[in-house]
């Protein structure tokens, strides 16, 4: 017999931004239920690297969030026990040349403004800060705001907080149907094991973020974008911050569909290397590339060439939610009364986790939240329409994929 519960939101997707989700607003005295196909950190968070930055991201409504987060991420990591493995290890973003020294000069004096630390760090002092980097650089900018988390034990800790809280977690249940009222307004979901009633659903599907929203009768037009991380054997600490090439930078903020790499090289409590980045939008094609494996590897080595003779154990990959203008998706949907987006961080989710949680809850109770979230209107994108041909009663296309991306 199908069972029936009546909440006050109902969130889909288990991975980090889920999680914060699930945290704030149970916190806040809603009732909640987490729902996931899936396990905790099954998708896109259990692939993540665990970056904590605000050195990546330019002046303007993304960085406002990250620096909410990194507020929010180190009062986490008081409450939380400390295997969610927070780091305020700070970034060291390098410069193979002085032009682009002076590009990485003119981005932190505009971040400086919007309340980013950096410093300016000469060639001669590269090797205080990390010893083993190549020589020959130009310089770096150190960030002691960015910081690094265990991405798949930080979400499973929030869902627990939350469930501390009140909230319900239910694992290895798809979502077949959003259902709406009259209007079109959003009444709950219904799964495999039944019917779950609530006046509030959020998105927090991530790359599956778009055929959630499909569920829901609107467009969302969250692409996957796969990126590879090689992860070296352990190693005593060489590498003390999260470097990363000047290159990196751009690369975050391209809309191109094509295969880019760029070094980024950081330790880990635990002993092994994650080396990154690479960005490619394939679809969701999982095929190994040993090619983006050997650039990664080659990169690193140029900046690290200690590692040059070091073990890679393994290599994984995963899809960040790509939106076309680099923003994430946060709030009410107009279009659907009652349904919240949380998704399409790219690779920032796990950053921008708490900040969007926070907001979320704050929305979800009608109170006004921190941060304005205009930007991250969810029907913000040219042709944003319902989707065409959708059951005004919710009964859409039941065949959308997420989980705790």
């Amino acid at each position: 017999m199908p069972t029936r519960h009546s909440l006050d939101v109902v969130i889909v997707g288990a991975g980090v931004v889920g999680a914060a989700c699930a945290y704030y607003a149970s916190r806040s005295g809603l009732s909640v239920a987490v729902v996931d196909r899936g396990s905790v950190a099954g998708g896109t968070t259990g692939a993540g690297e665990g970056n904590l930055l605000v050195s990546d991201k330019e002046p303007g409504p993304e960085l406002d969030l990250a620096l909410l987060s990194t507020r929010l991420w180190r009062e986490l990591a008081d409450e939380l026990p400390p295997e969610i493995e927070f780091e305020s290890k700070g970034g060291l973003v390098v410069a193979s040349d002085e032009a682009r020294l002076d590009a990485l000069s003119t981005f932190a004096a505009k971040q400086a403004a919007a309340g980013v630390t950096a410093a300016r760090v000469p060639a001669d002092r590269l090797h205080d800060f990390e010893p083993h980097l190549a020589s020959g650089l130009a310089g770096a900018f150190h960030y002691p705001q960015d910081a690094q988390v265990q991405p798949a034990l930080a979400a499973a800790h929030l869902l627990r907080a939350a469930r501390r809280a009140g909230a319900v977690l239910r694992l290895g249940e798809e979502v077949t149907i959003v259902l709406t009222g009259p209007g079109g307004a959003v009444r709950g979901v219904r799964t495999d094991s039944g019917e779950l009633s609530a006046p509030a659903v959020v998105n927090a599907a991530g790359t599956w973020g778009g055929e959630l929203a499909a569920l829901a009768g609107v467009d969302l037009p969250v692409m996957p974008r796969r990126g590879f991380v090689l992860v070296t054997e352990p190693l005593p600490r060489l590498v003390r911050h999260k470097v990363y090439a000047a290159d990196y930078v751009a690369d975050v903020a391209s809309g191109s569909a094509a295969l880019q790499t760029s070094p980024v090289v950081e330790g880990t409590p635990s002993g092994p290397v994650l080396i990154g980045a690479s960005r490619e939008r394939v679809g969701f094609d999982r095929t190994l590339r040993v090619e983006v494996l050997r650039r990664l590897a080659a990169g690193a080595a140029e900046l690290f060439p200690v590692l040059a003779g070091v073990r890679v154990m393994r290599a994984y990959h995963g899809f960040r939610p790509y939106l076309p203008d680099h923003l994430p998706a946060i709030g009410p949907d107009p279009r659907a009364p009652g349904l919240f987006h949380a998704c399409g961080h790219e690779g920032a989710g796990i950053g921008l986790a708490p900040a969007t949680g926070l907001l979320l809850a704050a929305a979800i109770r009608g109170e006004r939240p921190a941060l304005d979230l205009a930007p991250f209107r969810p029907d913000r994108f040219p042709g944003a329409d319902p989707v065409p041909g959708a059951d005004p009663r919710g009964h859409a296309d039941p065949r959308g994929h997420h989980d705790g991306a």
